[in-house]
This record gives C-alpha cells, structure tokens and sequence, in this order.
C-alpha cells in the first residue's frame, strides 16, 4: 500500500509540476503558431519576436467578450503611459476578425495587433497553458520570457520583470 500511495503522489508531483513551469522560451510549436495581423496576412509567432527583438515586450492575450480585459483597458493605458519604452503586442483569442478590429477601435487600443486563429485550442495556446484572460507575459530584449504568467496589469511583478 506504501509504495502505490507513493508512486501516486510522485505522479501528482511530475504532473503539477509540469503545468505549474514558467519557461523562459516559446516552444517551437507556439513559434510557428500563424496569427493574422490588421492587414489579414498571415504572420508567424516566431516572426513578430523577430520584429520587436532589442525591445521589451508586453504580450496582452485578450479578448473583446472578455469583461476582466475590457475592465482592465483604464489601467492598461496608464501602464502604457508610464512605460512607453515598452512595445505592446495584443494577441487576440476572439470568435471573429470582426469583433476584435471592433473592439480594439471601440477601446482605443495602442500597440501590436494580432488575431490567433485557433484561439487557445492550437499550439500556442497548448504553451500558454491557461483557460482565463486577459493574460500579460512580458519578454525581454533578447526574446527570453521574463514573466509568464499575469492576469492583471497592475500585477507589481510586471514591473518588476521589466526591470530585469
């Protein structure tokens, strides 16, 4: 009985640990993950790092249905006014095109727009690990994940990651 209660809980362990990691890179597959930007051209994850490699970055994963994002917009913006070294790209995990050039008209949205095509069901989701939103990651000059892991802007450890 010991040992089936202790393989058990060493299971537990390796699982919860998995899905409990903060890695420091994209997976390859988040990488070659193809996102639409405003133009409707597909771009690859991996190429819009390349874009804003030399800056940090803040990532916002949002959507327009997403009370918790559309709430957190005042403070975003504040964030933005304070840190305007910082480039943020808005990945967008919407139903439709539509919706989310809507949205990001009817907020006033300033930075980086893409749209995930498969929302949170394709790889880049499957990295992301997360079923809520608005989710903040921020990542550094040399494309290293500083923060993985915020769910609201005003998290004191974004700032801190940017200091890194």
């Amino acid at each position: 009985m010991i040992k089936k209660n202790t393989f058990f809980f060493g299971l537990i362990l390796i699982l919860t640990g998995c899905s409990m990691s903060n890695p420091s890179t994209f997976s390859e597959k988040a990488q070659n993950e193809s996102f639409l930007d405003l133009n409707h051209t597909s771009v690859f994850f991996k190429d819009i790092l390349s874009k804003n490699k030399g800056h940090k970055i803040l990532i916002n994963v949002w959507a327009s249905w997403c009370s918790d994002c559309v709430a957190g917009f005042p403070n975003l913006k504040e964030f933005q006014k304070n840190n305007p070294k910082v480039k943020p790209v808005f990945l967008s995990i919407d139903r439709s095109v539509f919706r989310w050039k809507k949205a990001i008209d009817k907020y006033n949205i300033e930075g980086e727009h893409y749209f995930i095509k498969n929302g949170l069901n394709g790889d880049f989701g499957d990295f992301l690990n997360s079923n809520w939103t608005p989710r903040y990651m921020v990542v550094n000059e040399k494309g290293v994940i500083e923060l993985f892991k915020a769910k609201k802007i005003t998290d004191k450890r974004i700032v801190e990651a940017l200091k890194k």
